[in-house]
């Protein structure tokens, strides 16, 4: 399960994992969020605020986790992980070898830090 929040204004994703994520949590994303980067051309920033990553509710999940990512990295300025998880507090060092966006980890209560970073230099 993936909610998230798109603020438009300052052109800023926030995904908040609730559960293991499912196929049709990448279809909804793509749904809403496409259109607005077809507008904009891009996002500003990406957070992604969870305490432990939820992993995925099955091998589609995960391949349509990774078809997102593709499709979209190109398109992100900077992303913010904001977590108590280990796995994804390394985020930023994996990620910076693959990915063109700025990556950076917040711990999970840092929220407001990591939202004042993926606002600045916009």
């Amino acid at each position: 399960m993936l909610d998230y929040e798109l603020h438009r204004a300052e052109g800023i994703l926030i995904l908040i994992p609730g559960g293991p994520l499912e196929s049709a949590d990448f279809e909804k994303l793509v749904r809403d969020v496409d259109p607005y980067i077809m507008e904009k051309g891009k996002l500003n920033g990406l957070m992604i605020h969870v305490k432990s990553f939820p992993g995925w509710d099955n091998f589609a999940a995960f391949l349509s986790h990774m078809k997102f990512v593709k499709n979209h990295h190109q398109k992100v300025k900077k992303i913010a992980a904001v977590t108590g998880s280990g796995f994804l507090s390394i985020m930023p060092q994996v990620a910076n070898h693959f990915i063109r966006a700025e990556v950076r980890h917040f711990d999970y209560d840092d929220k407001d830090a990591a939202l004042n970073w993926l606002k600045a230099g916009k």
